[in-house]
């Protein structure tokens, strides 16, 4: 029998959530990470930053310069960070303060929202699967898609009061961001600024909000664990706590927040349509013991039906199609059924070549 407050909520729920209002005094066995998995603070660099790319320029006269910035960061790091973006301050504020209203309220405010099923659209859930999951991320997260905005405004959080209209505004400001940054990685490719566009087909767009509470032991597990992103393009508002960090050159890198920027990541589809010339970064999230630290990544990619290939003009005699054909849904249906492991999923789809 299922246990349940005076009020009727989920105890068994609640005591799931991280974000449930309890003191976590410590790491229980679920949260620990192997000895060789755990994240090693002491390895990670500090000396190298992921590149800064200044998008004032980007619609001026300039516009060459700031795409070959792109294409360097692409092929090199699959991480940047954008400045002078066009998202109001005042929009990014208003979002991260309703994210923190929203896990600052009482969990049974949340809980109805709790799903452990990753096809559903709108939820709140912990770790990456709770049903799959051999070791937990010590985190909570809302998540829900965007666009078409109209389409699943309706089926978002009703509280806090103004969470809709606030996450509205932030959501319709990234996609235009997006679809900017997806014609200027168009023409990175030496493609026409619409080619991605439409290659993503209807487009799919998912806000995610990250709650990772202060952790007594950050060194026995992870906020996230490593992994690169599925969908096309990750746009992140990481906030003023530093958690981020990213894999270079076999060392892990501390992305270090920059005030009203964004941080941009490419995702596993724009390898693939790449054929490997642009790369989605592996990265992860750590925790630490004394703040709670928010972060919102919107998810942006093709819509499921969309067929995801390397261009043609990526696949040469000298440099052969490295992954095959398929339809989006497909990966996104492997990603799910595995989860967070490396960059494990896009090998599924590379081509195996006879020895």
């Amino acid at each position: 029998m299922t246990s349940t407050t005076h009020d009727g909520f989920n105890l068994n729920v609640v005591e799931k959530l991280m974000s449930n209002g309890h003191n976590h005094l410590h790491v229980q066995d679920k949260y620990v990470f192997p000895p060789g998995e755990r994240p090693d603070m002491s390895q990670v660099c500090t000396s190298y930053a992921v590149p800064v790319i200044d998008l004032k320029d980007l619609d001026g006269p300039h516009r060459v310069k700031v795409i070959n910035d792109i294409r360097r960061a692409c092929e090199e790091d699959g991480f940047f960070q954008i400045m002078n973006h066009g998202v109001p301050e005042t929009v990014m504020k208003s979002m991260m303060d309703i994210a923190k209203e929203f896990f600052e309220m009482p969990v049974e405010d949340r809980v109805s929202l709790y799903s452990e099923d990753p096809k559903q659209a709108v939820r709140v859930s912990t770790s990456f699967n709770v049903t799959k999951d051999k070791f937990f991320d010590w985190r909570d997260y809302l998540r829900h898609p965007c666009h078409p905005q109209e389409e699943f405004i309706n089926s978002w959080p009703q509280k806090p009061a103004l969470y809709r209209e606030v996450a509205g505004k932030y959501a319709k400001e990234i996609r235009a961001l997006v679809l900017r940054l997806l014609a200027a990685i168009s023409e990175a490719l030496g493609q026409d600024s619409d080619y991605l566009n439409e290659i993503f087909g209807k487009h799919t767009q998912v806000l995610h909000i990250n709650y990772y509470p202060a952790c007594p032991n950050p060194d026995l597990t992870f906020g996230v664990a490593p992994h690169s992103d599925p969908r096309g393009i990750t746009v992140l508002m990481q906030g003023d706590l530093s958690g981020l960090q990213v894999l270079k050159d076999g060392k892990w890198v501390a992305v270090e927040p920059i005030p009203n920027a964004f941080v941009v990541n490419l995702a596993d589809q724009l390898q693939v349509i790449s054929n490997g010339r642009f790369k989605s970064a592996e990265h992860r999230a750590v925790t630490n013991t004394s703040t709670a630290r928010i972060s919102i990544p919107t998810f942006y990619g093709p819509s499921f039906d969309a067929f995801i290939a390397p261009a043609a003009s990526m696949v040469i005699e000298e440099h052969p199609a490295l992954y095959r054909g398929y339809k989006f849904e497909e990966y996104m249906a492997a990603f799910w059924s595995q989860g967070l492991k490396g960059k494990s999923i896009l090998d599924r789809f590379k081509i195996q070549v006879s020895p």
